[in-house]
């Protein structure tokens, strides 16, 4: 796989006509204003923004990256029209073989072109835009690498959190509590250390893509990403603290956090389509290096009403992880699972299955809403026959619509695992539950052989067709 960097996956994604770029956008108000509008429609083109008013020529801002499965496709080394359930089938099998090389360091690369330490550290010179109209400030980090080493095992993490800057040398990092660098920030400052901490802003999509998913404690996603290139990343080592990036990163810094030192952070509009975070105090990265190379791009995967960067590709994600589960979990003949990017890739869930005996979709249903990558703030689960679509959400519509039999369809489940970010948890500070609806969208299995038949051609009919007259047919 030769896209090893953000240029090489820019330029392979300009070749397939899903980039744009857009020339004197202002990062305060426009920048953002225009990716949210972008966002509203799944698969139209990354959006790459030049010549930003008020900073180097050269400076970029690039947004709206994942938002189809094209481009996702090659951010992972599958072909560009690769279908949905092709890049479904592809993560469950990454998942299931976890292939991964690890990290090789190099002496330098493109990122150190350009060091800057001490007073000469500026991360306002890069063009950060303010993403929402009512965000409390600029964040740097939106699809970002935090890197951490553990105290006790040398474990290195990278996470994405989201990242503010604060001042030219200063930024906050806001990271829930039990997630992985939170615990081992807690762990430096339990000793009275200050946390060493490296953060990326521009990098490959797939490493990007990697820290954002649930990898699990002490296994390192560069080594995973190497899994996926096929051969090791190439690393560097930051000056002051020792933390590998990778070598052809775009935007890299790195200092330390002490214990106790906070300063107030966001609002940020979060990936259910609210502020629900809201703004509070969060620790602070004070900054002694940083790095970039020539021409840097600021890589950002904004949080905003779905679709967004983070619903889509988590969403592909999510959908092989809980196919894998249904499967472990003993469930027979799973043909299709899509987390539908209108609900966050977590809050609509719909599972094709191919049913063989009564109760089979409503033990689907209940697998899927609550294995281990279904459950977290899940609120729909629609089981669906082996003939729809469950990535076509009008075919998932017209089968709830058609074969839901009210009397034993539907099931409504209280106190589910949820989040504060949920709008409609029960509390979000003393209680983060939820209440969640399984559907069962099947035919009866009671009525399988005498269900009316469909009023659609068959797969057979389309393809003589689709032979005869392609050219006179709509774009698929």
């Amino acid at each position: 796989m030769a896209n090893k960097d953000l240029r090489d996956w820019l330029a392979a994604v300009d070749q397939i006509g899903e980039l744009k770029t857009i020339v004197g956008a202002e990062p305060k108000e426009e920048i953002g204003g225009i990716v949210d509008l972008y966002q509203r429609k799944m698969g139209n083109a990354a959006v790459l923004f030049d010549e930003v008013p008020g900073f180097p020529k050269g400076a970029r801002v690039l947004a709206n990256i994942l938002t189809s499965v094209p481009r996702i496709n090659l951010a992972v080394g599958l072909p560009h029209d690769a279908t949905e359930m092709d890049l479904v089938q592809w993560w469950r099998t990454y998942m299931r073989e976890a292939p991964s090389f690890e990290p090789t360091e190099v002496n330098g690369g493109p990122l150190i072109e350009n060091v800057l330490e001490g007073k000469a550290v500026d991360l306002t010179k890069i063009p950060t835009p303010v993403w929402h109209e009512h965000d409390g400030g600029p964040f740097i980090g939106t699809a970002c690498l935090v890197i951490m080493k553990d105290p006790d095992s040398g474990w290195v993490n990278s996470g994405t959190y989201r990242v503010q800057t604060q001042g030219p040398n200063l930024a906050t990092v806001m990271m829930s509590p039990g997630k992985h660098c939170r615990i081992m920030m807690q762990k430096y400052h339990e000793r009275g250390q200050a946390c060493p901490v490296a953060v990326v802003v521009g990098n490959h999509p797939a490493i990007f893509m990697l820290s954002g998913l649930e990898i699990p404690y002490g296994k390192s996603e560069l080594a995973a990403a190497g899994g996926i290139f096929g051969e090791p990343v190439e690393i560097m080592k930051m000056p002051r603290t020792g933390l590998p990036v990778p070598a052809n990163a775009e935007i890299a810094f790195e200092g330390f956090i002490h214990p106790n030192d906070v300063m107030q952070e966001g609002p940020l509009g979060e990936w259910t389509g609210y502020y629900a975070g809201g703004s509070r105090p969060e620790p602070v990265i004070r900054i002694e290096t940083m790095m970039h190379r020539d021409d840097p791009i600021l890589l950002g995967a904004i949080p905003a009403v779905p679709p967004n960067d983070n619903t889509f590709y988590l969403g592909t994600y999510r959908c092989g992880a809980i196919w894998n589960q249904l499967e472990a979990a003993g469930i027979p003949e799973v043909r299709g699972v899509w987390t539908h990017e209108a609900g966050g890739s977590r809050f609509w869930t719909t599972v094709a299955i191919k049913q063989l005996y009564g109760g089979h979709a409503k033990q689907a249903g209940m697998v899927a809403a609550h294995c281990h990558a279904g459950a977290y703030c899940n609120r729909w689960t629609i089981v669906v026959d082996e003939d729809i679509d469950p990535a076509n959400i009008n075919d998932v519509i017209w089968a709830m619509s058609t074969r839901l039999d009210t009397r034993d369809g539907l099931d409504i489940i209280e106190g589910g695992w949820s989040s504060a970010l949920d709008p409609m948890c029960y509390d979000g500070d003393t209680d983060r539950r939820n209440g969640r609806i399984i559907v069962n969208a099947c035919k009866p299995f009671r009525r399988k052989d005498t269900f009316p038949t469909v009023a659609r051609s068959s797969k057979a009919m389309d393809e003589k067709i689709i032979a005869k007259w392609k050219k006179d047919l709509p774009a698929s």
